[in-house]
């Protein structure tokens, strides 16, 4: 009786140390296919980075381009004749009118 008591001891510890392996094994490749995504992400991260250098060297380039010109157009002397097609002019105003009386 005893002998089958010691059995039954040695297959219980037998079967943790097999599912603890078991455990730490899955455990692990847990942490793999997390670190992977963590890897994955971080690359998608630089990759993003990247872009937005891009896009924002070619917004400053833009920029200095249009304040160049600005700057251009600041400095050129004003020698055209002024064109009355071009000029604003304001509209005048003319008073309403309802049944032959002026608004007031």
């Amino acid at each position: 009786m005893e002998q089958v008591q010691e059995e039954m001891k040695d297959l219980i510890r037998a079967g943790k140390e097999e599912m603890r392996v078991h455990v730490a094994n899955q455990v692990e490749g847990i942490k793999d296919h997390v670190d992977g995504c963590i890897g994955r992400m971080e690359e998608e991260v630089q990759g993003v980075k990247g872009k937005i250098e891009e896009v924002k060297t070619e917004v400053q380039e833009k920029m200095s381009d249009l304040e160049r010109r600005l700057s251009d157009l600041e400095t050129r002397p004003n020698n055209f004749p002024t064109n009355p097609e071009f000029m604003y002019s304001r509209p005048t105003v003319k008073p309403l009118t309802f049944d032959g009386q002026d608004s007031v």
